[in-house]
């Protein structure tokens, strides 16, 4: 299934100390966005939002409705659980993954 993924890390000194250890090179070869440190799907109000029916693996600390995008649905869970729903391609149980 296709998955819009994106990394967004939360400072400037995470994103640069990720860069350092070849992370975003993962990340990239893996089929994420590399973004800039800040909001991005956070609060919706850029074009990084969900449209109607689509759902998002959240490791953002709020939610609530049309937060990331009217009509779309966002479920936080732990980096742990985002990655597994990245690598399935849907919301998954990162133990299914151990």
């Amino acid at each position: 299934p296709h998955v819009r993924a994106m990394v967004v890390p939360g400072s400037g000194l995470v994103k640069a100390q990720a860069e350092e250890e070849g992370l975003d090179a993962i990340f990239k070869a893996a089929g994420f966005d590399w973004r800039e440190p800040g909001c991005s799907m956070c609060l919706g109000m850029n074009p990084d939002r969900l449209a109607p029916g689509e759902r998002c693996a959240s490791t953002s600390n709020r939610n609530f409705e049309g937060r990331q995008g009217r009509g779309g649905r966002t479920h936080l869970m732990s980096p742990a659980m985002a990655a597994a729903a990245a690598i399935a391609g849907h919301i998954a149980d990162v133990r299914d993954f151990i």
